[in-house]
């Protein structure tokens, strides 16, 4: 007994010393906030700091094992140098550690941020995203977006509804980490609430276009959201390239001048750019040069990349599927059949407080939740007739 008080004394003077080294606006560990009431405090030793649990949560999470087959950008061609979903949020992770550890932040909430913030994104990545939000917009429900979905898995869904006790500020960083808008600069609003996360959280559901007004308490979580954005510019170049969507002769000569013409050279350059133009300040900033480059560099990106014809055509097909299928679910939910599998099972093996939940938001629970691999084998079983008998 006196060796475990001793070593918890040691951990916590270490907690304390580690805060005081950290910058004047970073997130100290002392100030982990949780947004679940815990009604018996654990009294099993845990020599981990406070967000290095959320971390564990969010790594040994169902959702977190699913990223391995969910798609980044480009969902229908197949190679295995493609990014996924899994590669990307490691390499958001390890950006936005750097850029952290240049500012002198948290390293454990930006990796704890990082590492959870596409959680509830859907298959086939923004076009099942869309299409989910089309199909609850339709029954008057609301909308989907995946930083809230992202939240709501961890909460929620995770442990059959029990969901994981993560702290305030790792899931304000999640709701708020939009990487598909690009800033100058990125200011966090401290001084957050629980109720008013809530109330986001809510808002996000039932007011369109929401989740792009709000943004993130920490700085910590500004940095996530911009390596958000810093992890998929070069490498939707890199992998459009390898598939023959662009060339690299296709790149503007302005944001090869100034960001470069690969992945490797845009990290660096972009980095460099916002720890030299940040340091010691209150919130992120890019220089007016690296910022304008980089918005050319979106608008190539959204005309030669994501709006490519190739893709819009086959994206409009996975858009069906995704609508087909949640239709389907939605049917048998309301149907209230019996059986021991499908949405019917998913619902069975949650908690009671969850089965009350709005049959819309359930059926966005199970779909969202699926990997691309199995929605497309899900699709095959509803919808395409099966062989029968064996060919003479």
């Amino acid at each position: 007994m006196e060796k475990e008080e001793k070593i918890i004394h040691t951990t916590l003077l270490e907690t304390k010393l580690a805060d005081e080294r950290l910058s004047a606006y970073a997130t100290k560990n002392s100030e982990c906030i949780k947004v679940k009431k815990t009604i018996q405090p654990s009294m099993d030793f845990d020599i981990r700091w406070p967000f290095e649990k959320d971390i564990d949560r969010i790594l040994y999470s169902k959702s977190y094992s699913r990223y391995v087959d969910k798609t980044q950008a480009l969902s229908f061609f197949s190679n295995v140098h493609i990014t996924k979903r899994s590669l990307h949020v490691q390499w958001v992770s390890r950006i936005a550690r750097q850029i952290g550890r240049g500012l002198n932040l948290n390293l454990d909430l930006i990796e704890a941020i990082a590492l959870g913030h596409d959680l509830g994104h859907a298959p086939y990545g923004h076009v099942g995203e869309k299409a989910i939000n089309d199909c609850l917009k339709e029954r008057n429900f609301g909308y989907f977006c995946h930083n809230a979905n992202s939240v709501r898995h961890l909460l929620f869904i995770e442990r059959y509804g029990r969901g994981y006790n993560v702290s305030l500020q790792v899931l304000d960083g999640i709701l708020c980490h939009n990487g598909e808008i690009l800033s100058k600069v990125y200011k966090p609003q401290r001084n957050k609430t629980i109720a008013q996360f809530w109330q986001e959280y809510d808002h996000c559901w039932h007011i369109k276009d929401y989740s792009k007004k709000i943004v993130p308490m920490t700085l910590e979580g500004c940095v996530v959201r911009i390596s958000d954005v810093i992890s998929y510019v070069g490498k939707d170049i890199e992998d459009a390239i390898k598939v023959g969507i662009i060339q690299e002769s296709d790149l503007p000569d302005e944001v090869v001048r100034i960001l470069g013409k690969d992945n490797k050279a845009m990290i660096n350059r972009l980095i460099a750019d916002i720890v030299i133009h940040s340091y010691d300040k209150p919130y992120l900033s890019f220089s007016n040069e690296v910022f304008h480059a980089l918005t050319i560099l979106f608008d190539f990106l959204s005309t030669h990349i994501h709006h490519h014809p190739t893709l819009v055509k086959e994206n409009e097909k996975l858009t069906r599927m995704v609508k087909e299928l949640y239709n389907a679910f939605y049917l048998d939910l309301i149907d209230d059949i019996d059986e021991n599998h499908g949405i019917d099972l998913h619902v069975k093996k949650m908690i009671d407080s969850y089965k009350v939940a709005p049959k819309e938001l359930i059926v966005s629970d199970y779909l969202s939740g699926m990997t691309d691999s199995y929605v497309l084998r899900m699709y095959q079983e509803r919808f395409l007739p099966k062989q029968h008998g064996d060919m003479i």
